[in-house]
């Protein structure tokens, strides 16, 4: 027969005796913890195991009640030393149903522990009268751990609660999890890491070492400071720490993991609760009620969100404007020294041009993610991701799906870098292949363009909401098509941290802020750079010095200024047409001609998967133009108008909503998603999707206007 001893640990009054005397034929033995005159309530039952067959002998020793496992009073203490030690094998956390968060908080501590962990959601029957709903199977998925309603007036649950003992009894190691926030997250998989490369010998589970060595566990330190690893793992355990308190302005780690606690404890109660009827009680409830608010919230986070759009576009405007002409200025600096040779083309248009293509954007990128940092900082980012939980969940994504979805908005490689925040893979990976959806900043100027030449600068501005909301609703249903076909399985439990409303740090919003863009000017800055100089190379080789000459020769007889401008632009138009590039678009309009594009839509569209930007000056080249225009350029209004079919207007606007984002946001995507095959499949998805809903827009446009 086997024997099973149980530590029953719960917080003072959560009817721990009332649950020890339901337990039938129970034998109750009183004495003193060792060297203190704390009682010590020891209960010995004996079990069958229907599954296995087994007998049990189960002893239930019921700690005093404590809050948290701190040494403020004899009996925290005492239920302190017993639970550090080894002398039981499961610990039977008692909760009381109807104080569920203030509860959990002592029950993160136990899970903290790394031992096997029961939950037993006592007071069930007096939850019920008051209203209170506890969905205890999503409890026990969020936790990792058995999550049992018991009532000691009812007997409810008593059995299941002996069955999920030995259970979990049998199981090898503890399941038991807490979730973090995403800064102590990153430090502890760091800690984790590390800990495996060096296959280092533990008891307990590395993350709850790890977790351990982050709060400045005492007997962890002491134990550690002796051996080998020591010297390796404590300048990682110091960074790690420096990192956390940049992230909660305070370097106190026992208020810092209260904090966790408590965001955990609130997140988890929301998660799995539901109330008839609850009453403010502090200014941070009636916060919550008024941003949280079923019907209020979501138009209230629109607001919000619209207004921080509002903010990126139009303040971004002015110094996006500044940068674009230094870039030009610098351009023309390059041809006046350099001459009109290739070399001069190759710096002013190709690395001047695709350096510009990427610092240009940065204010607006800037400006979005300080916005962003404001709303996390203050923790208002943490409700709006609950609140669209559900929503979201019907499309099979995440509530924090959301946070980097609306980076999208501004740019694909911070959107997908912010996908980190998702620990489940298979959440992530869907968040990470419907990005692309979400319209990026360097998409603006193509809508621009052809908004305000086929709808009119009265009409833009609503097709240009329509053309955002029309791509973000495809990325959602987009979702839930690889949910159900790809990526299938279970739902993984939402439990968004509720840490307190906090003043915004400057100094945390400037290490965000400041990183960020950091990384997108290294990475974004690299790919287009290189995919620029491509850009230029394919556009402007093989030469045709016999088709120059004749034409050079036409441009030397006119006297006009306007009919060389004509001449010359012609000129470029053939010189693209039989470049490399101008090959490859006439190459691909077989796949084109079905949604109602020429070579030179299909060039520019491949032109963009460089970069987004180039897609705008590159029409201006193939429609002889020149390539200096811009979105807002109404020679080119007037050619696209004049030479572009409306039915092929709006295949190509469909095209470029849906189809592959930059390099540079590709690069970071295969690098987020795990490898390059990743790349394969998104390129597949983005091309066959883009395909099939342009060819669908084309006939049905085509329908609708007889043409």
């Amino acid at each position: 027969m086997k024997q099973i001893v149980v530590a029953l640990a719960g917080q003072p009054n959560v009817g721990k005796s009332s649950l020890i005397n339901a337990i039938s034929n129970a034998k109750l033995k009183v004495g003193n913890f060792s060297g203190v005159t704390v009682d010590k309530t020891e209960v010995v039952f004996k079990m069958c195991h229907e599954q296995s067959c087994e007998d049990y002998e189960v002893h239930i020793i019921d700690l005093p009640g404590a809050y948290s496992l701190t040494e403020y009073t004899i009996e925290e203490k005492v239920t302190k030393s017993f639970l550090q030690s080894d002398e039981y094998d499961i610990i039977v956390n008692v909760v009381d149903s109807t104080n569920l968060q203030r509860n959990l908080l002592f029950t993160t501590q136990l899970l903290e522990t790394g031992k096997k962990v029961v939950v037993a959601l006592n007071m069930s029957d007096e939850a019920q009268k008051e209203g209170i709903e506890i969905d205890e199977k999503q409890l026990s998925i969020i936790l990792g751990v058995p999550c049992i309603k018991t009532s000691a007036n009812t007997g409810e649950g008593i059995e299941e609660l002996k069955k999920a003992i030995v259970e979990v009894y049998e199981k090898k190691e503890t399941t038991s999890k807490v979730i973090y926030s995403d800064p102590i997250e990153e430090e502890i998989a760091h800690i984790v890491d590390f800990l495996k490369e060096k296959n280092y010998k533990s008891d307990l589970p590395y993350r709850h070492l790890a977790v351990k060595l982050l709060q400045e566990d005492e007997d962890v330190y002491k134990k550690m400071h002796d051996e080998p690893i020591w010297i390796e793992l404590l300048p990682i355990i110091r960074e790690a720490l420096q990192h956390i308190y940049l992230h909660t302005g305070t370097k106190n780690i026992e208020e810092i993991f209260a904090d966790e606690h408590f965001a955990f404890a609130k997140g988890a109660k929301m998660e799995v609760i539901s109330v008839k009827s609850m009453k403010a009680k502090n200014l941070t409830q009636k916060i919550d009620n008024l941003l949280i608010n079923k019907i209020l919230g979501i138009p209230l986070f629109l607001f919000f969100m619209w207004a921080l759009f509002q903010l990126t576009f139009e303040l971004g405007a002015v110094p996006m404007d500044w940068i674009d002409a230094g870039f030009v200025w610098l351009a023309d600096q390059a041809r006046t020294l350099l001459g009109n040779g290739e070399m001069a083309s190759l710096v002013a248009d190709g690395i001047i041009g695709g350096v510009g293509a990427v610092i240009m954007f940065l204010p607006n990128i800037i400006i979005l993610f300080v916005g962003i940092a404001l709303l996390e900082t203050t923790g208002y980012m943490s409700r709006v991701a609950f609140l669209l939980d559900g929503f979201f969940h019907k499309f099979g994504l995440h509530g924090k799906s959301f946070i980097p979805l609306v980076t999208g908005f501004g740019c694909s490689v911070p959107a997908y870098m912010a996908a980190r925040i998702l620990k489940n893979e298979k959440d992530r990976l869907i968040t990470l292949f419907i990005i692309g959806f979400m319209s990026c900043g360097a998409r603006l100027p193509i809508y621009v363009l052809f908004a305000g030449a086929f709808f009119g600068q009265e009409h833009a501005g609503n097709i240009l909401f329509i053309i955002y909301i029309s791509g973000a609703m495809l990325g959602l249903f987009m979702a839930k098509a690889l949910k159900t076909f790809v990526f299938k399985g279970d739902d993984e439990p939402f439990v968004m941290e509720m840490p307190k409303y906090r003043m915004p740090s400057l100094k945390l919003i400037w290490h965000t802020v400041y990183g960020q863009a950091k990384s997108y000017l290294n990475k974004a800055g690299t790919f287009i750079l290189a995919a620029s100089v491509l850009v230029w190379f394919a556009s402007n080789y093989p030469k045709d010095p016999t088709l120059e000459a004749q034409y050079q020769t036409k441009i030397e007889q006119v006297q006009s200024s306007a009919k060389k401008a004509e001449l010359n632009n012609e000129l470029q138009s053939k010189l693209l047409e039989q470049s490399y590039l101008g090959k490859i678009g006439h190459a691909s309009e077989a796949f084109f001609e079905p949604i109602g594009m020429d070579w030179r839509m299909s060039v520019a569209l491949e032109a963009g998967l460089a970069a987004k930007e180039v897609v705008v000056s590159t029409l201006g080249v193939l429609y002889s133009l020149g390539d200096q225009v811009d979105q807002e350029s109404n020679s080119l209004i007037a050619q696209i108008r004049a030479q572009i079919p409306f039915a092929s207007a709006i295949a190509f606007i469909v095209f470029v909503m849906v189809y592959l984002p930059c390099f540079a946001a590709s690069a970071v995507f295969a690098k987020e998603a795990g490898g390059w095959k990743y790349l394969a499949y998104l390129f597949f998805m983005t091309t066959a999707s883009a395909w099939i809903l342009s060819f669908i827009a084309y006939r049905v446009t085509l329908l609708i206007t007889g043409g």
